[in-house]
């Protein structure tokens, strides 16, 4: 039994009159004709008396009225309930991110503006442990809307995003510092640039994350050569300052992720100035994308991002 044969029903029951019931249902007569035979065969029943004039439910057809027009309401009632969370689902932006950033801007800054403008924002939690081409791919193919992450030239997957199939706002700055756990004497544990002879301990991150290679590249790069060996590779930012927490060697962090360890002597910076390396935090969305909600989201949030003096955008 389809749901419209119902409606069908119903139409011919309040007319009376196939031809007048076939018009109100924008079918034929002979359609309509049909889907009410296929009605009564479900049903094993006549429910129509073709013999008067005009036409008449039968004791059953009384009955089964009465059960198509509830069948009918809770039908439309449930599809527009339906069609009300979908277009919640639909209104909610998708947001991708990696752990650090997660920690440091969705509370803080994300979520207080999706609420301040209206815009509602789901995480996908499962982006924090994503590589750094996820990103990328993620957003081509829809899976997500806004992507917030770290950019250098120097960052390989970045390159991914320099397709004219995409925009980015400059959220703000930061930069990779080189950080050390403390020394009994509160002093710096390690200093670089170490020597040929002790080179320090360092903790290094994994290929596939998104800050190996531009560290990689910059120490190339430094007036003074790094005296390193690698101990351990991690994915995550987070997972390095452990390490170096726990005094096992020296590796570089994005400060805003340790501004509060600086200032309460729980870390310290392991060289100077020389050895930083300059980083952009930038929120990416694809152009072209059709969520009714992404663009005044997108102007809400160039206009704050303007008005703090971060100006710098691609479109």
């Amino acid at each position: 039994m389809e749901l419209r044969w119902l409606d069908d029903f119903i139409a011919l029951a309040c007319t009376r009159h196939f031809s007048r019931a076939a018009e109100e249902r924008n079918v034929t007569q002979p359609t309509l004709s049909r889907r009410i035979k296929l009605l009564e065969d479900e049903m094993g029943v006549t429910l129509i008396d073709r013999n008067t004039l005009p036409l008449s439910l039968t004791p059953a057809g009384e009955i089964f009225l009465n059960g198509a027009e509830n069948m009918s309401r809770i039908a439309r009632d449930t599809k527009s309930q339906c069609r009300e969370i979908r277009k919640q689902v639909d209104s909610r932006l998708r947001f991708a991110t990696t752990q650090t950033l997660y920690l440091l801007f969705y509370r803080n800054w994300l979520m207080p503006a999706s609420e301040r403008h209206g815009f509602p924002i789901d995480l996908n939690l499962n982006s924090t442990s994503w590589a750094a081409s996820d990103f990328v791919s993620a957003l081509t193919q829809g899976q997500c809307d806004l992507v917030l992450c770290y950019w250098h030239p120097l960052i390989n997957f970045i390159q991914g995003f320099d397709d004219p199939g995409f925009e980015y706002l400059v959220v703000c700055d930061d930069e990779l510092v080189p950080v050390t756990a403390l020394a009994e004497d509160n002093q710096p544990l390690f200093r670089l640039p170490g020597t040929p002879r002790n080179p320090l301990p360092y903790i290094s991150y994994h290929n596939s994350s998104f800050l190996r290679p531009l560290i990689d590249h910059s120490l190339q790069q430094t007036a003074e050569t790094p005296h390193l060996v690698t101990i351990n590779e991690n994915m995550l930012s987070v997972s390095v300052k452990a390490m170096i927490k726990e005094s096992f060697g020296v590796g570089w962090l994005p400060k805003r992720l340790i501004n509060e360890s600086l200032t309460y002597n729980r870390l310290a910076l392991a060289g100077d100035a020389q050895w930083n390396i300059p980083l952009q935090i930038r929120l990416y969305r694809l152009k072209d994308s059709h969520r009714a909600t992404l663009d005044p989201f997108w102007e809400k949030m160039r206009a704050e991002l303007q008005t703090d003096g971060l100006i710098e955008t691609k479109s």
